[in-house]
């Protein structure tokens, strides 16, 4: 992987909602590997980190969710990628809460962030699914727009460090060694 891509909404009144949970994880994968200081460009702030012993640049799309695909294509275009070197980090609503899931390719599942990349590159670039679980009652929307439960956010950081140790191993190992471990049983820190 020589992109890793967080999906999120800009602005401190999304900061801490479930949608925002792939901003939260390359945050994290960032405070970890030291990453140089966030930058506007490409549609989005972009950062570079030593991860595994390779060079990896960090994006966080700045064109809110449903525009994911435009910050993503000018960074494709711009370091001369291919779909293969990207991975995107995003929140799955078919996953229970905490639990991670790495993938390669595929759908978008009803995920507007990801349909938008997938019109702008294709969708053959890797994903890390981290689950939100669906709401027992009412939208959708209103679910993935709101703030994690009391009990959700006391687990919120094993989570996060958890989907960094995933990310560090797509980028050291390749995809397959990220969804051999994240399709065995996960213990929950």
């Amino acid at each position: 992987m020589k992109l890793v891509v967080g999906l999120g909404n800009p602005g401190n009144a999304y900061r801490n909602h479930r949608h925002n949970v792939g901003f939260m994880a390359v945050d994290a994968l960032h405070d970890r590997h030291l990453g140089s200081e966030w930058r506007e460009k490409h549609s989005g702030l972009l950062s570079r980190a030593m991860i595994a012993g390779r060079d990896v640049t960090l994006l966080k799309p700045q064109s809110f969710m449903n525009l994911s695909g435009r910050a993503v294509l000018k960074a494709v275009q711009a370091m001369g990628l291919k779909p293969a070197d990207i991975m995107v980090v995003h929140d799955e609503l078919e996953l229970p809460y905490a639990e991670l899931r790495a993938k390669l390719g595929g759908g978008h599942g009803g995920h507007n962030g990801l349909r938008d990349i997938t019109a702008a590159i294709s969708a053959d670039y890797a994903r890390l699914r981290v689950g939100i679980g669906r709401p027992a009652a009412g939208p959708v929307d209103a679910y993935v727009l709101s703030g994690f439960k009391k009990e959700e956010g006391a687990a919120l950081d094993g989570l996060l460090a958890r989907a960094a140790d995933v990310l560090e191993l797509a980028v050291g190992q390749g995809i397959q060694a990220a969804i051999d471990l994240t399709t065995k049983p996960q213990r929950k820190k």
